[in-house]
């Protein structure tokens, strides 16, 4: 999920808007035959971005959330002035020899649903679609589980549905970019940057074969050295989800550190 926040001087006064990206939540999901990929979805954030009419901004992004973020934050410098990862780098990259396999692996992954006759979704009590939910994500308290669920379930015939477009979990094609390629676009970031990791979140369970080591501490140096600031807290990848007392304290002082202290009345 990425969150745009308006600029204001006392950050309990600040304009929150959380998004449902295309495919999550209550919003749309995109046509048949259309991938879903990060480009996409940086565009529909320009679009809200729009439709609010906002010129600068805050952009808060976790996991997936985090590197849609990252991706704005670089093509849109100017509209940035800080941004927040949770749990995530920015950036998915991977050996350039390998690009043209996961390629063709999204492709095929589509192609195959697309074979399928339209199945009938699913339907579930509340209580079943918590168990669901929580079977699939074991690492997310019971609170967790309600909170996503508030958004992740609709009406359907007979019960109630999972709103979530299948396609969302197929290779995005797109993310898919060479580690070079990956600082080129990190380079271009301009807004002042707090990466909040989980210590035993992403970088600690997707392993190497997925996200080689190499690869984070290339990206986080990349941070470093622009000094921004990177905190590891105890927790895993929904951290701010199950312990969000950990990490909203650090969100704070970094948006009255690096943001609101910049918007102060002389």
């Amino acid at each position: 999920m990425t969150d745009a926040t308006e600029i204001h001087p006392n950050i309990s006064e600040c304009r929150y808007v959380a998004v449902d990206l295309a495919g999550h939540g209550l919003s749309s999901h995109r046509p048949a035959g259309v991938l879903y990929t990060f480009p996409a979805n940086v565009a529909d954030v320009r679009r809200i971005v729009d439709g609010l009419q906002w010129t600068t901004f805050t952009i808060i992004g976790h996991s997936m959330g985090g590197n849609i973020a990252a991706l704005f934050s670089a093509l849109y410098p100017e509209m940035v002035n800080a941004f927040i990862l949770l749990d995530a780098y920015g950036f998915l990259p991977t050996d350039q020899k390998e690009i043209p396999k996961v390629m063709r692996q999204g492709m095929d992954e589509m192609l195959q649903y697309e074979k399928k006759t339209e199945e009938k979704k699913r339907v579930y009590t509340y209580e079943k679609a918590a168990e669901r939910l929580q079977a699939a994500n074991p690492i997310l308290s019971e609170r967790s589980v309600h909170t996503l669920l508030e958004r992740g379930l609709v009406q359907g015939e007979g019960g109630l549905v999972f709103s979530r477009d299948l396609r969302i979990n197929f290779t995005n094609i797109v993310r898919y970019i060479s580690l070079e390629q990956s600082l080129e676009i990190q380079s271009r970031i301009q807004a002042s940057v707090l990466v909040v990791l989980g210590d035993k979140g992403f970088g600690a369970t997707t392993g190497p074969e997925l996200y080689p080591r190499r690869f984070a501490s290339k990206l986080l140096q990349g941070y470093y050295d622009r000094n921004h600031t990177v905190v590891t807290v105890a927790g895993d990848h929904h951290v701010h989800l199950n312990d969000p007392e950990v990490v909203a304290p650090l969100v704070s002082d970094f948006l009255r550190t690096k943001v609101f202290s910049q918007h102060l009345p002389a």
